[in-house]
């Protein structure tokens, strides 16, 4: 059945299970262009018909290894086309997929495996399924390991069972009930398990059903549609698929409006396949758009001289135009010329197609987002939680205040707690945690999701995300300071790399910081890095209240990251981590009773 309040060009299908969804469209998308991704340095397509015989091959390979409704299915691997179609497969017979990120480690794998009882996995190769295969070992339900890369070689003495991707979709029929299995899901169904990435410790399982995800797509579709963004679009595929905003944004979503999905080669690539690709529309996170800002000023400022002149006025006009403040007439027409001589070209660098960049997953640096407005690349902040599916707000296309998230989206419930908490109602929602029946009580309660940040709401029901409770910092004098706001003014700063702000129960704030390469490379000693930092800091302390300045710091021994456990798979500073790491040399910064 169609939703009358969707025009026919939409493709919107309502469906009561995500995988009815993707196969009402497969007839209509029939040999159009679905998944498209660079196998030796070439891009090849698979159509909507390829992907759903896949589907239902994979889904008969799975069912012929005792795979039934509700069992649970990790899926680990690099964004590429068998991550989706594996996906589908899983949901297809009713049973439940377990994305897991390629950065966890053994560990890390094996706890997830454990926890969610897994009894199959499905990974790429390379060292990730080495490190697949030996948590698989120590998982008693997993009987099953199928590797999509066929020249992987399996560690000596592996207990489940090796399948090849290749050789198992080829020798399998497609799956004869497929229709009726299908059929047999209810909306309010467990469709997968997305686990936390666990920035204070152990990550959770949470339930998301058809009928949550379906909510937030709903919602999605009702956005694009208002800047006519819904027909014909290419996403670019960066974000790990394991993210809950990936995997609604980046896959389901493109699904049921019929739109091609690229896969991005790697964070490395991004800035070569946004020109090959020529991509409509990208969801990431902030640190992407602060990678590409970088890169942007780092080749406008060793180009200097007129092209500087040009880009920064750009810039600057290009801002108060965003600001809805009058051009003078001789700006009106440095408007126009740069909007020829840079505008232009900085869009040629995203692809020249492209029509929205979408942010989320942590909060972004409104200098940053008014930097890409002022370009002419609008830019949509939102704002989501795993536990609501995730999106829960978003910028209107056709008015985006940069600096807030957003009024809700379609078929929300929100209203701000006593203390300032964000509370959110609606289909979005979570089941539950996995096994943990305390933590879903204290995070819904009365149908209420208790998101744990701190909100305030403007005339126009536009969010603004000023701090998360456990993380708001509250000083000796009993204030309180959100680090999140202090940490993007610093990292504006060309000389910082990354910040994470301390100084809880302190006088004053105090910060680790981690220089850029470029200013390791020129600085002649560590006093001198040193300097260059401190001046960096001022600049920052100048846009600052006199509460939130940073008044003393450290320069941190190496980057936070994903590999040194200082950050999770999707860019969050652990702050417990590097606190746990940093907490000595952050004592000896304040005065010693």
């Amino acid at each position: 059945m169609t939703d009358d309040r969707w025009p026919p060009g939409t493709h919107y299908i309502d469906t009561a299970n995500l995988p009815a969804a993707f196969f009402a469209n497969v007839e209509t998308g029939g040999d159009d262009y679905l998944l498209v991704s660079k196998v030796d340095g070439e891009w090849r397509a698979i159509s909507w018909r390829q992907v759903a015989d896949s589907v239902s091959r994979l889904a008969s390979v799975l069912a012929s290894r005792g795979v039934e409704p509700g069992d649970r299915v990790l899926v680990s691997a690099e964004n590429r086309p068998e991550w989706a179609i594996a996906d589908l497969a899983v949901m297809a017979i009713g049973a439940i997929v377990v994305p897991a990120y390629t950065t966890n480690t053994e560990d890390d794998h094996h706890y997830i495996m454990d926890h969610s009882g897994a009894s199959v996995a499905i990974t790429s190769g390379g060292m990730l399924a080495t490190r697949i295969a030996l948590a698989a070992n120590r998982a008693p339900s997993l009987h099953t390991l199928i590797i999509m890369d066929d020249d992987f070689t399996a560690p000596d003495g592996l207990r489940p069972q090796l399948q090849y991707w290749g050789a198992a979709i080829e020798g399998a029929a497609p799956l004869a009930n497929i229709d009726q299995r299908i059929a047999a899901q209810q909306p309010d169904d467990v469709c997968c398990f997305i686990y936390t990435s666990g920035t204070g410790g152990r990550p959770k399982g949470v339930m998301l059903t058809h009928r949550s995800i379906q909510a937030n797509i709903t919602a999605a579709i009702e956005l694009l549609e208002e800047g006519d963004v819904v027909e014909n679009q290419r996403f670019l595929s960066l974000l790990p698929l394991s993210h809950s905003y990936e995997h609604t944004a980046g896959m389901h979503l493109p699904f049921q409006i019929r739109a091609e999905v690229w896969y991005c080669e790697s964070t490395d690539q991004i800035a070569n396949n946004l020109v090959e690709v020529s991509p409509t529309l990208m969801t990431a996170v902030p640190r992407l758009y602060e990678v590409l800002h970088d890169r942007i000023m780092r080749g406008v400022r060793a180009k200097g001289g007129m092209s500087e002149k040009l880009f920064m006025a750009a810039v600057r006009l290009g801002t108060k135009r965003y600001l809805g403040r009058r051009l003078m007439p001789h700006e009106f027409i440095l408007n126009m010329i740069v909007d020829r001589l840079v505008r232009t070209k900085v869009r040629a660098r995203l692809g020249g197609r492209l029509q929205y960049f979408i942010s989320g997953g942590a909060a972004l640096n409104p200098e940053i987002g008014n930097f890409f407005m002022a370009l002419g690349i609008n830019l949509l902040q939102g704002y989501g939680q795993t536990e609501a599916s995730p999106l829960i707000s978003a910028n209107r296309p056709k008015r985006i205040k940069i600096d807030t998230v957003g009024p809700p989206v379609a078929g929300i419930d929100l209203r701000i707690a006593d203390d300032g908490e964000l509370l959110v109602r609606g289909d979005l929602l979570m089941k539950g945690y996995w096994r943990d029946e305390a933590a879903t009580a204290a995070t819904i309660r009365d149908g209420w999701l208790y998101t744990g940040d701190i909100a305030a709401i403007d005339k126009d029901g536009y969010i603004s995300i000023t701090g998360r409770k456990k993380d708001i910092i509250v000083n000796s004098g009993g204030e309180n300071i959100a680090p999140g706001r202090v940490e993007a003014l610093l990292t504006i700063e060309p000389e910082i790399e990354q910040a994470m702000v301390d100084g809880d129960k302190r006088p004053w704030l105090s910060a680790v910081i981690v220089p850029s390469d470029e200013l390791r490379n020129i600085a002649t000693s560590p006093d001198a890095l040193y300097t260059m930092v401190s001046e960096a800091v001022d600049r920052a302390n100048s846009r600052l209240s006199q509460l939130e300045r940073v008044r003393r710091f450290i320069i941190a021994d190496e980057a936070f990251g994903i590999e040194n456990g200082q950050m999770t798979a999707t860019l969050k500073v652990r702050r417990h981590v590097v606190r746990d790491i940093y907490g000595e040399r952050i004592d000896e910064l304040y005065p010693q009773k």
